[in-house]
């Protein structure tokens, strides 16, 4: 028997926009009743505050990889909690700015200019070596070397034409990228392959500021970046209660999931997307054909450890609805959500378990086994 069990979109009932549900996070000039609406609708996943009455939270926002990353700590009368939270973002600007191929100043930057091996900082080795892994592991589904070709795509989502598109795709196959880990080089073997870290780089970076604030000492932390939740267990023992975003109405939620620690990523193409001739065009590409997924709007994986699921979600995507399931199984991903184009939702039977009704449902209906 399977294992992933339909979810009707009609049983799927609407609930209530979620600052009209739910209470603010905590009471904060920072955090305006508007400005948390505004991130529902920009946050695939969407934490929901339950606070203990001796707990009052913490939080603060910045804006850093391309999104606005939040970080929450349960319990603000832990000692130097503001400090501490600063020190985190701080390391993740670091990082950020060592990783984007956006900022002609980064390592990754450098790297795609260059015409010999590079010498990079170990936390960027790290992630080139995961990539490289995760390549081999999907079989090409994730491909970290499309820069060149992402660069010269076109921004209302039309595809390239076919000789241009074979041109740049050809040369970017793993074997392009050359890494020698003892002297912590890197070098990309042809000019067609450069490198795009997007799809990559993200978890690493928001678990390298929740390791931060771990290391600090601060405990019950939340690290909430553009559809990735990173957690840590609260000091009132209370599961965080992560809602999941309905990606065919991207102004619900499709569930709750409590979570005590662990980490919750999502990738999706409703947030960022162009319609072309009645395709749709975002920004999760085929590597063998240069043209945006079909088929998957949204998926939505739980892991304890964000290296256990990094990069996956892309992959999955690639994949394409028929497949995307049984490959997230086969790479050991347990606990997911699907959501086809169709209107379909798959859930799996481990991660069903753990869902609970959205805020004003009783209940998730129209469950077939």
């Amino acid at each position: 028997m399977s294992t992933f069990w339909p979810i009707t979109m009609r049983s799927m009932q609407a609930i209530l926009p979620f600052v009209s549900e739910v209470p603010m996070l905590f009471d904060s000039p920072l955090v305006a009743r508007r400005s948390l609406l505004a991130a529902v609708c920009l946050t695939p996943l969407l934490p929901l505050p339950v606070w203990s009455r001796n707990l009052q939270p913490y939080r603060a926002r910045r804006q850093l990889l391309g999104t606005e990353i939040t970080i929450t700590v349960a319990d603000d009368s832990q000692p130097h909690v503001a400090e501490r939270v600063g020190q985190a973002f701080a390391e993740m600007q670091r990082l950020e700015r060592l990783m984007s191929r956006f900022d002609p100043a980064s390592q990754v930057s450098l790297i795609n200019r260059s015409n010999g091996p590079v010498t990079v900082a170990p936390e960027l080795l790290a992630v080139l070596q995961q990539a490289r892994v995760l390549s081999a592991r999907t079989q090409g589904l994730f491909n970290p070397l499309l820069g060149r070709f992402t660069a010269q795509a076109d921004p209302q989502g039309r595809p390239l034409p076919g000789a241009v598109a074979r041109s740049l795709l050809q040369h970017t196959q793993p074997s392009a990228l050359a890494l020698d880990t003892g002297k912590r080089q890197v070098r990309l073997r042809h000019p067609a392959a450069q490198l795009d870290l997007g799809g990559v780089a993200k978890l690493p970076i928001l678990q390298a500021g929740l390791d931060k604030l771990a290391q600090s000492g601060l405990r019950g932390v939340m690290v909430n970046g553009g559809g990735d939740v990173l957690v840590t267990t609260r000091p009132d023992d209370q599961p965080w209660r992560i809602g999941i975003r309905d990606a065919h109405q991207p102004q619900r939620l499709l569930a709750v999931l409590p979570l005590q620690a662990g980490v919750v990523a999502s990738s999706g193409d409703y947030e960022r997307f162009h319609d072309v001739d009645g395709r749709r065009y975002h920004h999760i590409m085929d590597p063998a054909t240069g043209l945006s997924t079909q088929g998957v709007n949204g998926l939505t994986m739980v892991m304890p450890t964000a290296n256990l699921l990094n990069g996956l979600g892309t992959a999955a995507m690639v994949a394409g609805p028929e497949h995307a399931m049984q490959r997230l199984q086969q790479w050991g991903v347990p606990q997911a959500v699907l959501m086809h184009a169709d209107g379909r939702v798959q859930a799996s039977a481990a991660l069903l378990r753990q869902l609970q009704p959205a805020p004003g449902q009783t209940s998730i209906r129209g469950l077939n086994a």
